[in-house]
């Protein structure tokens, strides 16, 4: 694949011989946003489990203490005419269900995140074909199953974000955007960190978290020392 003249020159700013701390690398990231339009700061981290394996299917979420710098789209799916209006009050996108149902049986999708109550859930589920693949089936783990549904929409609309571990073993978040100060930059990363760590399996062998690397939407990646981020709790 070409690489271009600016893609070479941001490159050229870090060192891809040695590992940074984490404030080193926010601030190669933060350095190396130069696109017009403000950067998602991404993380990646490569685990030392086997996803084949339930008990190291590693799954979780954690709230970022400043957010990811993005409105996030919430739909509450529920019957009940009292959850509804407390979905509402918390700021929920769009909330209800038959017409909701339709609609995502259509084809319909724009939203980020799908909490629903649990007596829907018969009926959720057979959409799991469709909603599966995008990442928006309602599951208790992640918090996006409950009866407090006022609760889980301000806890997703205050930065509260949901991750797992893919086939090979990789985790993926967003963890900010290149306009975000340093220091909260440096603040959510590291929660992310501490909650990927407590997540860690027993029946993990080895070496857990293998490889960290941070980056912004359009710029290289930066590795961070993997025995600082274990070490983050």
């Amino acid at each position: 694949m070409r690489v271009s003249k600016r893609y070479k020159l941001l490159q050229s700013l870090i060192d891809r011989s040695r590992d940074y701390t984490i404030e080193e690398a926010i601030e190669k990231v933060k350095e190396t946003a130069k696109a017009k339009f403000d950067e998602s700061i991404d993380i990646a981290v490569r685990l030392g489990v086997d996803p084949r394996h339930a008990d190291q299917a590693v799954r979780g979420t954690v709230s970022l203490p400043h957010g990811v710098g993005k409105t996030v789209r919430v739909l509450v799916l529920t019957k009940q005419a009292q959850k509804q209006e407390e979905a509402k009050a918390a700021g929920a996108d769009h909330v209800g269900f038959d017409d909701y149902i339709k609609q995502i049986q259509e084809g319909w999708s724009d939203v980020d995140v799908i909490v629903a109550t649990p007596d829907v859930m018969g009926e959720v589920g057979k959409l799991g074909k469709i909603l599966g693949p995008k990442g928006l089936m309602p599951n208790p783990k992640s918090g996006t199953v409950t009866m407090d549904v006022g609760k889980a929409v301000t806890e997703i609309k205050a930065g509260k974000i949901e991750f797992r571990v893919d086939k090979a073993g990789n985790l993926h978040a967003i963890v900010g955007k290149a306009s975000f100060d340093k220091d909260k930059l440096i603040e959510n990363t590291k929660a992310f960190l501490a909650a990927v760590n407590r997540l860690k399996p027993p029946s993990a062998k080895g070496q857990y978290i293998k490889n960290v690397s941070i980056s912004s939407t359009m710029g290289p990646s930066v590795r961070i020392d993997k025995s600082i981020a274990s070490g983050i709790h």
